[in-house]
């Protein structure tokens, strides 16, 4: 049991309970050092001696990932031997309807767009419980990455009212716009131009926080390790010696104030109403992009492009592929804005996205089979 096998049993039985967190919120937990993961051997009892094997399991040089973690809390369920997971219903927390109405108020996103995320996951059949519910001795023993899938719908909901083509979506900025300036009493209309700069100045600076934490992170344990119980006296020796430098040198140079360590927060953004700085674009509305057809409400835009056209069928790890180049501006910033969000790979993403459309666009898919086919048939 390796400290990231911990980690990952960790997430197993806090999935067995169906507790209110994601594994994206578990691993942001351990970098923000309310879970012991780096040095964790630090937190163990003075008659807890570590020696020679124990150097190689403890010493970790790097963060946990997402998917590393994620194969691995497989594998260990496996070996286990555990039964079928408790059943992740409309009302767990772990359901796509409820983390796709966590993620909109996250990037502050019209409460409304949540119509429209349960629509996709009804006609996907991703909420069925079967297709949630974790069973580790069934044939494909796999489980939902319940984070990535939320945000994944959310990304088709994005691109059904704005294409994403680094096109549509500034003409119905444009039309929100001259909206909101005739109409400033009424519910505003959702600018997608307004909204893309308040999230692109707020990530970025989370960003840069984030990176600047992290290049200042100390990888060196205070309680250090050792090989064998002779080298112990040396290297305590050492330390001392070091924890003395400092405080020599702490009095000579003004010490930073000690920033008080937050308590962990599923939420990263906030957002509130009324604050200039920053607009909060959960109660606008969606009017200039849906219309009414019948008794029920569309998009005005009625075009869709795929994410990826063809999947990869060969024994390779990944089903599709992501080039940057290859897609639009708009598409780029909203894959990196969630992919920030969850400290997960863009391509990640992506493939989560393209999932889901193939399930959401079936015959459009069956399609270009039928397409690849013929072509396949002429060449014989």
């Amino acid at each position: 049991m390796t400290v990231p096998r911990t980690l990952a049993f960790c997430y197993l039985s806090l999935l067995w309970q169906r507790e209110t967190i994601t594994l994206s919120d578990l691993l942001r937990f351990v970098e923000e050092g309310h879970i012991p993961y780096i040095n964790a051997f630090q937190h163990f009892p003075e008659e807890m001696k570590l020696y020679g094997r124990d150097k190689g399991i403890f010493a970790i040089e790097s963060w946990p990932a997402y998917e590393d973690i994620y194969k691995k809390m497989i594998e260990i369920a496996k070996f286990l031997d555990l039964p079928r997971f408790p059943d992740i219903t409309e009302d767990c927390y772990l359901h796509p309807n409820i983390l796709c109405m966590k993620y909109l108020m996250e990037v502050n996103l019209p409460d409304e767009m949540n119509d429209l995320t349960c629509q996709v996951v009804k006609m996907t059949g991703i909420g069925e419980v079967d297709f949630l519910t974790f069973d580790p001795i069934a044939k494909m023993a796999k489980t939902v990455k319940y984070d990535v899938q939320a945000v994944a719908v959310i990304v088709v909901v994005l691109k059904l009212l704005f294409l994403l083509d680094d096109n549509l979506e500034w003409t119905l900025s444009n039309i929100a716009e001259k909206y909101n300036e005739k109409n400033k009493e009424d519910k505003p209309w959702f600018d997608f131009r307004k909204w893309y700069q308040v999230m692109k100045r707020s990530v970025d600076e989370k960003k840069q926080k984030w990176e600047e934490a992290r290049a200042k992170y100390l990888w060196k344990s205070e309680k250090p390790l050792y090989h064998s119980s002779i080298d112990r006296a040396v290297v305590y020796k050492r330390r001392e010696m070091v924890v003395s430098l400092q405080k020599q040198f702490s009095t000579l140079v003004d010490s930073a104030p000690t920033v008080e360590k937050k308590s962990p927060s599923s939420f990263q953004f906030n957002w509130t109403e009324g604050d200039s700085a920053r607009t909060c674009f959960h109660g606008h509305g969606l009017q200039g992009i849906l219309k009414k057809k019948g008794q029920s409400m569309t998009t005005k835009n009625s075009l869709y492009w795929l994410s990826t056209q063809k999947f990869c069928r060969s024994y390779c790890k990944h089903v599709t592929t992501y080039e940057e180049s290859n897609f639009s501006l708009s598409y780029q910033f909203i894959i990196n804005l969630f992919s920030f969000l969850l400290r997960i790979k863009t391509s990640s993403l992506h493939e989560e996205v393209s999932l889901i459309e193939k399930r959401l666009f079936k015959t459009k898919y069956s399609k270009t089979k039928k397409k690849s086919r013929s072509r396949k048939g002429r060449k014989y």
